[in-house]
């Protein structure tokens, strides 16, 4: 007995995965919202999407342009490490001397402060980080500059 032809069925056409429609439109909402990043768990399936903001330094508002005046050179800066009135970078981020663009540094060198007072701004995953004086002194030195990234345990500032 001949057998009987198989009827030929289209290939069905690739269909996307409910994860990769889900990737899709959390990528739609950082769009939209201006996230940088967005994570859920749904049924024991967790999604993370993030996207990397970077902003050339030639459109960096010019008041968080690095500066060097008031700033020591990086060579004295290794000397200072053990310096007693070191004030160190408690993370990695970048580092800026006001609160915001335009605005006056909050310490100069010869700046008096008082245990706790605002030094600067470490900003370290779009977050704003106060550096506080750790004891009250004037300023002798700044060790960074505005704008410039800043390792763990950098020197930071020198207050006797």
């Amino acid at each position: 007995m001949p057998e009987p032809a198989k009827k030929s069925m289209p290939e069905p056409a690739q269909k996307k995965s409910p994860s990769e429609d889900l990737i899709r439109s959390l990528a739609e909402l950082l769009n939209e919202t201006g996230l940088s990043e967005i994570e859920i768990e749904e049924n024991n399936v967790r999604v993370r999407v993030a996207r990397t903001l970077t902003m050339p330094t030639h459109l960096m508002p010019s008041s968080y342009a690095p500066t060097t005046a008031g700033v020591s050179s990086t060579n004295s800066v290794a000397s200072l490490e053990n310096h007693p009135g070191v004030v160190t970078s408690p993370m990695v981020g970048t580092a800026y001397r006001a609160p915001e663009p335009g605005a006056p540094f909050f310490v100069e060198v010869g700046s008096v402060v008082r245990e706790g007072d605002t030094l600067l701004i470490v900003e370290a995953m779009k977050t704003m980080n106060q550096i506080s004086a750790p004891r009250a002194g004037t300023v002798k030195r700044v060790l960074v500059e505005n704008g410039q990234p800043v390792e763990y345990g950098e020197p930071l500032m020198i207050i006797e």
